[in-house]
């Protein structure tokens, strides 16, 4: 099944959509994704244009979900220059700001950057569908394949130890969070609430607009830290808007 879009004045893109399968969020869910055409032509200011209408990117292929009767999906971005910390996130920055060192690399592949995706997958997510599927192949696939944008691996480093990359698509309105991963040993400093301050203060200091951090669902707890970050824009089919919450859900 095929539809068009335009992301550009005058340029049509063909979208292809999926067969249904389970949903990897909420269980008993069937999902359906809509696809760019992977032999399009994709360069920045392309898919700058498709995150703002709500696609995502992994590995080459850009798509969003189009799933029967539900949008739990929602798209989100931080708008950067209106982003303040909440306590917890201000005590993690005070904490690992001192000791961790950022050191932003190209797209390519490292051994040491694989074998902590590796670590990382096997105590986080190992009943995931990534982790049944390691290999260097799929790790080349998903995060160092050239798409035809530009991508950052923004290294944590603790005492010249790895710790965690922050893969970062840099756009021209935004940065977009790709992936991280992380040193499951070093859990207890949240080095994945870090890293998207360390993507905030970046976007900010490039004068950029916002973070996009994909898809945010309310029932899927892999997805709650997303919704600390505030203010929080979600897109709903027709543009962005400010997302509102309680107080009670600062995490403090």
């Amino acid at each position: 099944m095929s539809q068009e879009t335009n992301p550009n004045r005058g340029r049509y893109l063909a979208l292809y959509m999926t067969a249904e399968h389970p949903c990897s969020y909420l269980e008993g869910r069937q999902a359906r994704t809509l696809f760019v055409d992977p032999s399009a032509r994709i360069d920045n200011a392309t898919y700058q244009v498709l995150i703002d209408q709500g696609f995502r990117r992994s590995g080459s292929h850009i798509y969003r979900p189009a799933c029967r009767g539900c949008s739990a999906c929602v798209p989100v971005r931080i708008p950067v220059e209106a982003f303040r910390p909440d306590r917890s996130q201000r005590r993690n920055w005070k904490r690992n700001a001192l000791d961790f060192v950022l050191v932003d690399t190209p797209a390519t592949f490292n051994p040491e950057h694989f074998n902590l995706y590796r670590r990382y997958l096997e105590r986080r997510h190992p009943d995931g569908s990534m982790a049944d599927d390691a290999s260097e192949e799929s790790y080349r696939r998903f995060l160092v394949e050239p798409w035809g944008g530009a991508t950052r691996f923004i290294e944590l480093r603790l005492d010249g130890q790895l710790v965690g990359v922050a893969v970062t698509d840099w756009l021209d309105s935004g940065l977009s969070a790709v992936y991280t991963l992380f040193d499951p040993d070093h859990a207890r400093r949240a080095p994945g609430t870090f890293a998207v301050l360390c993507q905030i203060e970046t976007a900010r200091r490039l004068g950029l607009q916002s973070l996009y951090l994909g898809y945010w669902i309310e029932k899927s707890q892999k997805m709650a830290y997303k919704e600390r970050f505030r203010p929080i824009e979600t897109w709903n089919g027709r543009r962005w808007m400010r997302f509102e919450r309680s107080a009670a859900l600062d995490p403090g």
